[in-house]
């Protein structure tokens, strides 16, 4: 890993995206010293030593690296497959490809995402890794094969966290516990295992071990108190999809009253999409404290519907923003997430102030941050946070006069517009294509890779030939 720099930022327009810091900082500074934020602020920068290095952005917007609550890196080279369906059928059709991945290319497949995500802008992701059980295709919400399962080796998930590592961006790494397998014992051992993994790893990088909650997939009625169980044995966070799709929903529903029932409902439980919500279900949500990843670009593809958000945060229940699977998101550009989120919300609810700009950016940095726990070290540009930021240059192209710097920020700069992405002070990504020579190998060995592992898999085979179709 490379070594954090000291750094001094000049001539910025400064968005901090901090509770008690101005939405926007004209002619600002930031001082980076050993990848920490040491001080920031406006007019004339501090004295600094020769070993500093100063870089004069010329007027260019920086702000916080951008925080994905909710992120499938694996399924970056799977792009392109069941445009034509909702949530189930879309997971067979991607999941075809990766679904005979060995450990090493489930690797790579994760490395290419990760560093696809860093040349986006996003310093930071929750990623749900693929599990160890394959996926099986769901009718009505069910799984189709009752039969046995067979559990992938514990390598092909540590090899999923030693890409995110490899790649540079920080992360929070969640796993599936395999609870239809085993005893309930065997399930939290099994669980352990990969928890002292990933909390062997730089602590910098690996922020947080959570579990992907399986509510929603899980025919096991145990689901939910394993989960809890697990999550107190081990102080876990977890994310479940639920309440997602259309399909289902009375079934969604019933597994929102198990994990209620369970006492999963606290701060360290977070609901991903939650879509298909009441205004009981709501109020429950609020009442336990448990908090919503909201995915807008991925909800619009897969014709999931739109989240109530002015509802859920007016109950005061805490949103952030997730990228989801670039195989649905398909770019995963973080302004477009927050475009499409804002534009969806308004075009409901008829209200022009339904969200803000600065509400959009926020959710999509310290707010998912927030509901992830680690906004002590990632989300906003704060003395004793690490130092990752964009910077993010209105000029190039011209977006015109900055009448209102916040909302030409989100609503009119995007990735034509993304510069630089630096990591801890240290520089990742130049307008779109990383610094890392691992990235050109990781997009060299997914071409070579995916169509190795889709040759003679029937589940692909039909896969890619419906899309071809």
């Amino acid at each position: 890993m490379t070594t954090p720099r000291s750094i001094l930022i000049t001539g910025a327009t400064l968005l901090p995206v901090a509770n008690d810091a101005p939405e926007t900082i004209f002619d600002g500074w930031m001082l980076v010293e050993d990848g920490i934020i040491a001080s920031l602020g406006e007019g004339e920068p501090p004295r600094v030593d020769a070993h500093v290095e100063v870089v004069d952005v010329a007027g260019a917007f920086v702000a916080p690296g951008f925080v994905s609550a909710h992120s499938h890196l694996f399924t970056s080279g799977s792009r392109g497959l069941g445009v034509n369906e909702t949530l189930y059928g879309w997971c067979t059709a991607m999941f075809a490809v990766t679904g005979a991945a060995t450990p090493e290319q489930i690797y790579w497949c994760t490395l290419h995402g990760a560093f696809d995500m860093l040349n986006n802008g996003v310093t930071t992701a929750f990623d749900f890794t693929d599990g160890r059980l394959a996926w099986e295709p769901l009718v009505d919400g069910r799984r189709v094969d009752d039969g046995p399962q067979e559990l992938r080796a514990l390598e092909y998930l540590t090899r999923q966290a030693d890409a995110k590592l490899d790649s540079g961006i920080r992360f929070v790494n969640s796993v599936m516990i395999d609870d239809t397998v085993g005893t309930r014992e065997d399930v939290l051992a099994r669980l352990g295992g990969i928890v002292a993994h990933c909390e062997s790893l730089d602590r910098d990088f690996m922020l947080r071990a959570a579990i992907s909650g399986a509510g929603q997939w899980s025919p096991n009625p145990d689901c939910a108190e394993i989960e809890v169980e697990a999550m107190r044995r081990f102080g876990l966070i977890n994310q479940a999809h639920l309440l997602e799709t259309r399909e289902a929903v009375e079934l969604q529903r019933e597994k929102f009253d198990r994990y209620e029932a369970a006492g999963a409902l606290g701060p360290d439980f977070i609901f991903g999409h939650f879509i298909q919500t009441t205004p009981d279900i709501l109020r429950r949500t609020a009442d336990g404290g448990a908090s919503m990843s909201w995915q807008p670009n991925a909800n619009g593809r897969l014709a999931s519907g739109v989240a109530a958000i002015p509802e859920i945060r007016a109950l005061g229940i805490r949103v952030g923003m997730g990228l989801d699977d670039q195989a649905c998101t398909d770019i995963s550009d973080p302004w477009q997430n927050m475009r499409m989120g804002m534009y969806a919300v308004r075009a409901t609810t008829g209200d022009p102030d339904s969200l803000s700009t600065a509400d959009m950016l926020r959710m999509h940095t310290l707010g998912s941050a927030e509901i992830l726990g680690i906004d002590d070290r990632v989300g906003s540009l704060e003395p004793g946070k690490f130092a990752d930021f964009v910077i993010v240059d209105p000029r190039s192209p011209d977006i015109g006069p900055l009448w209102e710097p916040m909302s030409s920020y989100v609503l009119a700069c995007g990735l034509r517009n993304l510069k630089k992405v630096y990591v801890g002070g240290v520089l990742r990504s130049v307008s779109g294509d990383a610094i890392d020579p691992l990235a050109s190998e990781a997009s060299r060995q997914i071409h070579r890779i995916l169509p190795e592992i889709t040759t003679g898999a029937p589940l692909a085979a039909a896969a890619l030939a419906g899309a071809r179709s």
